[in-house]
Order: C-alpha cells, then structure tokens, then sequence
C-alpha cells in the first residue's frame, strides 16, 4: 500500500459499503463528509461501516448536495480505486431525483418525466400502470387523484422517486405569529437553524416546498420549528405526537410563544376529544380499533376539518397503520419532525414517499458547538455475566433479558449516583420488574405505562424544580418529554437494538447546561452477551452523529469517572 492511500481513511467496496477507519487521524473530516449521503451500518471500536442507498442518495440530492461532491468524498478519501459499477449506480440513483414530477395539467393530476424511455418503462411495470390513466403526450400520463400516495409509494419501491408539484389544498386559515415575549415575559426568537429549516420547508410558499422531514437533535427545539411552519402556512393544523404528554406539552409551547389561545387549541386524546383550529392528537389515538375489527374509529379526526398543515412529530415512529390514511393525505401540507429518519420497521421509503424528502439535516455536533445542545460524554459500563450456565441454557429472546437484568449492574447503578450526587438524573430501562426492583431500593419514583397522566406530569414538574433529584422512566419517557436540567442519563437496559431509542434517550439531557456543564450519558452493558451485542447496534446511530463511546470496565471505575458535573471534565 503506497504511503498516499495509508493517508486516506476509507475503503470502498462494490456491494456499496464503505469502512471507515476510526482511529485515522482524518477520522472526524471523513465522517462528517460521508454521513452526508451514507448510512452507518455498524459502529465497532475500530472500523465504522457505511452503506450507499438510493433513499440516502436522493435525500443528499434534495437537499442539493451535488453529485460532484459524492464522487470527490469517495474517490478522494479512499485508500483503493473505488469501483465503477458503484460511481455509475450512485450516478444513477442520483439522477433520477427530478426525473418524474407530480403536476396540474387542467386541475388533473399528471406524472410527467423528462423523457420518454422512463415513462414507457415505468409503465411496463404493473404496480406502477395501476396507477396511471390516458397518456397526455409521450412523457405524461395521467393519475386518478386518489392515487397520489399509493403512485409515489410504488414508485420509491421501484426505485424511481418522484418530486411532487401538484400543489395543495390551502385548508381553512389560522393566522398566527409568533411571540417576541413568552407569557412569563421572557424573550423568544426563532434561533438560525430553526429560521432556516422553516425557510427550507415553506420554500416561501411555493410548490417546490410544503413537505419534507426536518431532522434536529434532540433538544434543539423541534417543537419551535414546528410553530414557525404553522405561522409561515397559516392554515388550521393536525399536530399528531407520541402520548398525551406530549399532546400537553405542544398546547403549552403553543400557547406561551404564539398569539393562539386555548379556545383554537384542541387535544384528542383519551380524556377529551376536541377537534378545534389546532388540534393535537396521539399516534395511539389515531390507531385505535376494537379488537377483531378492521375499522380506525378515530380516522375520521383527518376529515372533521379543512386542515392545511399536518404535523407528524417523531416522525420516524410513524406507525404502520397511519401509513395508509396518509397516502390519502397527499394534497395536504405535511411536516415531519424527529431527530433521527432511522426506522426499525425498515419503512424509511414510505415516509420519504409519503411525508416528502429531507429538508434540513442539522448535525448534532454543530450545535454542540454552537451551545444550542449541552456537549455530551458518553460511556458504556461493562459488568460481568453472572450465571453463565443459566443464560447459556435459555432461549436467545430469554438471554438478553437475562444479561440486561443482570444484578452486577445495580452496584454500578449506586456507584454513578455516588459520583453524582446533587444532580439531576434519570434511570432508563426496558423490563419493569428491573425497574421497579430499583426504585424500592433506591427510594425513588418510576414512570411507566401505568402511570396515569396526572401524576407523570406532577413527577415531572417536581424533577423540573428540583424537588426530585432521581427519577425512573420506562420506554415512555424515551420521546417528547421535556426536563430542561436533567444532566445524567443512565441506561439499565434497552429495547435489543433500537438505534433511535438510543438517540431519544441521549436527547433526554442535551438540553444546555448552565455554565456549559457536560452531560452524561451512561449505558450499562453486560459484556460478552447479547446485551453487549444488541447495545453496539444501539449505538450506530450516534456514533455517526460523532459520539463515542468510552468503554469502562466495572471492576476499575475508580478514578475513571467524573467527580461531579460541576468539575467540567472532558
């Protein structure tokens, strides 16, 4: 290997994956070039993997990266010739973004393309023709209205996306603005990224804008973007979120930092169903159904009024059966906001397809630095595994739980807390009976599903005032939940390897520090298991937003781990 390509980082291979090497000392420039238009795939200690495809590719293209640039990142950065057959099927990929354009011709919906070989060929194909009706001229043919979201849908699938300019129904109007003071007097404004992914969605108000997913950390305020798309469309909106507490928590921000009042503000949940100007609902409610039947009662909330605007928050949970009714959708504005597109379910095509392409990316990191979201240390705690011969004697399913309820980890547990005594901290876990087994110990409450409503919002202002110090949480407190000051996450166990539980998890403490105090994030991970295997899944996702895990072995924590938060250590 000559001495220029031990200067490169990369490996690019033909079955589109791309390695690299951690430990390089061009490791960062490289990752943040590549995370551009390539997925990480796994993230070891050593040798990250990427992979091209067509969804990343077409998302760099929407947001206007140039081809030229891909090529330049991985022809530039790696250590071997890149193979030809990859350049051409990145090239391919690319140049079909803006090759199909849903349009009006007449007030009819049509499928255009740019040339008449690719509009005969996606006619051959049957899950396309289905589709289509009398052909306009050789590059148009025309599409039943209520065919929108399935066409687009069928055409991600066949690789061919296409750009939707068929407009939209302007939906009743809401003006609206934005405050310049919140009730409590104190100053709000959109800060830059905020007024540019707004500016990159409204695409002041023209065909080219109006759908699309906003992707933003964490406490980087998604929920902020989304009263300023509100303010650009004003038109009456359908927000959906994650549970009630995050309905409640959108009516407050609503209604501390716009002109709305509560009588335009409506929330569809269990316990009210208010359907008004704004009306803000589950993903559980949506999805409701009585069992044996086939019917979403609540379906018909898209339908009770002339909505202009729907946003979908935490887009990427997007559950399966709203799939469907947004297909039906596709005439509407429609806004995605998460911090990570990353889907277990593999669906990442439908929401391109059917929310629309990525419109801002803001990396975690930039923020970071910016001191727009606390700078975060993150740690993986190794313990041993206790009794080996049981877990080697269960099924795989029982010997994750196994080795993620593991008791050498509570030690752990008592031995963080110590170290961070006066802070504010949270527990995370996946099995209640961990949890519940922690919190008679430790002598601190626990949320999870069962929790009613009332009491979590009470347990969450008492944290958020300072009255509770520790705080325990299931799998309902990794979304929309709002705890400005929490500083120190610990993991106890998590869902095998969901990358985005992770990342939401991590977001629970990103909020800025006061002072720039770190955060800390702590996974306690049970080596030689699957809960070490599954944990390093769990990982990829902020391992390409550029963190790292600094791997700590339980029976040496002393001297390893930070005093306090107030010590400011790296």
């Amino acid at each position: 290997m000559t001495r220029v390509a031990l200067e490169r980082p990369l490996v690019v291979q033909s079955d589109r994956t791309v390695l690299l090497l951690v430990e390089h000392p061009r490791f960062e420039e490289a990752r943040a070039a590549l995370s551009r238009f390539a997925e990480l795939e796994k993230s070891p200690e050593h040798l990250h993997t990427y992979r091209l495809t067509p969804i990343s590719i077409w998302n760099a293209a929407s947001l206007g990266l140039p081809l030229a640039e891909i090529r330049e990142c991985l022809e530039g950065w790696s250590q071997y010739p890149v193979p030809k057959s990859l350049l051409a099927e990145v090239e391919e990929w690319y140049g079909r973004w803006g090759r199909l354009r849903l349009e009006r011709h007449d007030g009819r919906l049509l499928l255009r393309a740019d040339g008449e070989e690719a509009l005969a060929l996606l006619a051959s194909l049957d899950e396309v023709d289905a589709h289509l009706r009398e052909t306009l001229d050789s590059t148009a043919r025309f599409v039943e209205e209520g065919a929108r979201g399935a066409l687009k849908q069928a055409l991600v699938r066949v690789g061919w996306p296409v750009e939707d300019l068929a407009g939209y129904l302007e939906g009743d109007p809401l003006p609206l603005d934005l405050r310049e003071r919140t009730l409590s007097g104190a100053p709000f404004a959109l800060r830059p990224y905020q007024k540019q992914a707004v500016e990159a969605f409204h695409a002041g108000g023209s065909l080219r804008g109006g759908s699309g997913v906003v992707v933003l950390p964490c406490g980087a305020g998604k929920t902020a973007v989304g009263m300023g798309v509100m303010a650009a469309v004003g038109a009456q909106t359908l927000v959906l979120t994650t549970n009630t507490v995050a309905v409640r928590q959108w009516k407050g921000e609503l209604l501390d930092k716009t002109t709305l009042s509560a009588e335009d503000i409506g929330e569809f949940t269990g316990e009210t169903k208010s359907i008004r100007p704004v009306t803000i609902s589950t993903y559980q409610m949506i999805t409701y159904r009585q069992r044996g039947t086939e019917e979403y009662p609540h379906f018909r909330i898209f339908g009770e009024r002339n909505f202009g605007l729907i946003v979908y928050d935490e887009v990427h949970l997007l559950p399966a059966p709203v799939f469907r009714i947004t297909a039906d959708l596709q005439a509407r504005r429609r806004l995605g906001l998460t911090a990570t597109l990353v889907r277990e379910d593999g669906r990442e095509g439908e929401v391109f397809g059917l929310i629309g392409p990525k419109r801002l990316d803001v990396p975690w990191r930039s923020l970071e630095r910016a001191g727009f979201i606390a700078t975060a240390r993150c740690a993986e705690v190794r313990v041993p595994l206790e009794d080996r011969p049981r877990y080697l004697l269960a099924p795989p399913r029982e010997r994750f739980r196994i080795a993620s309820e593991s008791p050498a980890k509570e030690k752990v547990v008592r031995e963080l807390l110590r170290l961070h005594e006066g802070d504010l901290v949270l527990i995370l876990g996946q099995y209640l009976d961990q949890l519940n087994l922690y919190a008679s110990r430790l002598r601190a409450p626990l949320i999870t599903g069962a929790t009613p409503v009332l009491e979590r919002q009470r347990l969450y202002e008492e944290f958020r005032k300072g009255r509770i110090r520790l705080l325990l949480l299931s799998r309902v407190g990794n979304f929309a939940i709002d705890l400005p000051d929490a500083n120190v996450a610990i993991q106890v166990s998590g869902t095998f390897g969901s990358r985005q539980e992770e990342a939401q998890r991590l977001g629970r403490i990103l909020r800025p520090k006061e002072g720039g105090a770190l955060a800390h994030f702590y996974a306690i991970v049970t080596e030689d298991s699957r809960d070490q295997e599954f944990a390093e899944k769990r990982q990829r996702f902020l391992a390409e937003q550029g963190y790292a895990y600094e791997i700590l072995d339980a029976r040496a924590l002393d001297g390893r781990l930070p005093r306090s938060r107030r010590d400011g250590a790296p």
